[in-house]
């Protein structure tokens, strides 16, 4: 039986994926690189360590890589302010705790945006632990991030819920099961066929759900 709760951030429990994926466009236009915003949305969830070179190939990761990262997140900051939480995000977070999940938030996420967004959904006060990009050399989708906060949480065994196909990819690479949201624009099928068991529209759905899923159960 699982006793830890990981949840993703960016997509889950944040309104941010489409911010990210303008973000991104807009860093790779400072250099002249144009992927169409539909391939750069495709990827976001996969760490920045990883997205460039996915979404544009060697060369430019070669030539570009840094600059485009330190360009991403001057765009974002941009659009911190808009940021809103997710209907059902703190609802979520309450409802694992009382059914006696250790809760820990797995954000790839720059530590100034983690930190702002622990702020929009309570995460401080909800959550026993979070980890940021600081946290791993290499992001989602490789599981060193889902190891990294299990460890953080001093849990033996999680389940991850998430938005992106890269948070489950992850998740199956680090032999963690997972549940799925649409919240992040991903297809079901896409979810699914990375690796999420379960799939439901939104956190309220997921809320009404969860005896349904791994985190049916308190420990």
């Amino acid at each position: 039986m699982a006793d830890t709760a990981i949840v993703d951030v960016d997509g889950t429990l944040v309104d941010t994926n489409y911010q990210h994926a303008l973000a991104w466009s807009r860093a790779f236009g400072r250099h002249d690189v144009w992927p169409p915003l539909w391939r750069i949305h495709r990827h976001i969830g996969m760490g920045g360590d990883q997205l460039v070179e996915a979404v544009a190939g060697e060369e430019v990761e070669r030539r570009h890589g840094d600059a485009l990262r330190d360009a991403w997140v001057e765009e974002f900051d941009v659009f911190l302010d808009e940021v809103r939480p997710l209907e059902g995000a703190t609802g979520l977070l309450d409802e694992l705790g009382r059914r006696g999940f250790t809760i820990v938030l797995a954000s790839s996420g720059k530590p100034q945006h983690v930190e702002h967004f622990l702020d929009l959904v309570g995460g401080r006060s909800r959550c026993a632990a979070w980890t940021t990009s600081e946290d791993v050399q290499k992001a989602k989708p490789a599981p060193d991030l889902l190891k990294v906060a299990m460890d953080k949480a001093g849990g033996t065994s999680g389940v991850m819920v998430g938005d992106s196909s890269w948070d489950f990819v992850s998740a199956r690479r680090a032999g963690i099961p997972g549940i799925g949201l649409l919240t992040g624009g991903f297809p079901d099928a896409d979810l699914r066929e990375a690796g999420a068991d379960h799939v439901f529209d939104s956190l309220p759905d997921l809320i009404a759900g969860l005896d349904r899923t791994s985190l049916r159960a308190p420990r």
